[in-house]
């Protein structure tokens, strides 16, 4: 009798422990890349003209985006979300950064990105390179982008780039944990990251 109460309770306490540790997953409004062979550190320039590691951030949720400010659409669209979603977050939007990566240092100079990035929030962050520095941030992120001719008459520098359009989130040990979608809209990117802060 005493051994089987015994074994009831180590059973209990079992039971108890495993439903402890199995603690359910946020759930999430976009996409849950933990633990995906993707992104790493690395070494840009900011807008200010300031060198910038991606671990510059630990301790901000950070939202990374790549795209260029020639574009007519993905771009402003996304920035436009970020900008919004900042707001809905209220006093957390403190706690994220967001970094916007040229995939055009060609045009997009630090005197460029200064003008174009903080006009959608002051605390966003443009972030340019070489060409090589652009390309291997660009393929630690699985970002594919490409030079396009623009239709019209512009001269060299009239060109479109077509890249890769979502975004991806970082928490704030600097784990990347989630891939946004294009067109996900501000409310996933502000119920996502408050999640995550």
């Amino acid at each position: 009798m005493r051994r089987s109460i015994i074994t009831a309770t180590l059973l209990g306490l079992l039971l108890g422990l495993t439903s402890c540790s199995q603690q359910p997953k946020p759930a999430f409004q976009s996409t849950d890349v933990t633990g995906a062979p993707i992104g790493g550190e690395f070494r840009l320039t900011g807008h200010d003209g300031k060198p910038r590691n991606l671990s510059d951030f630990k301790g901000k949720a950070v939202v990374l985006f790549f795209g260029f400010t020639h574009c007519p659409d993905v771009c402003p669209t996304t920035m436009s979300e970020l900008a919004i979603a900042m707001k809905q977050l209220g006093e957390k939007a403190n706690q994220v950064q967001v970094l916007f990566v040229s995939v055009d240092p060609e045009r997009d100079t630090p005197a460029l990105l200064s003008q174009y990035v903080p006009a959608f929030n002051p605390s966003f962050l443009g972030l340019t390179g070489t060409q090589a520095e652009i390309r291997t941030v660009a393929d630690k992120f699985k970002i594919v982008y490409q030079k396009s001719a623009a239709n019209g008459s512009g001269g060299t520098s009239s060109y479109t780039v077509d890249h890769s359009a979502g975004s991806y989130i970082l928490d704030k040990q600097g784990q990347l944990r989630l891939f946004v979608n294009y067109g996900a809209g501000s409310s996933v990117f502000a119920h996502d990251l408050a999640l995550l802060l």
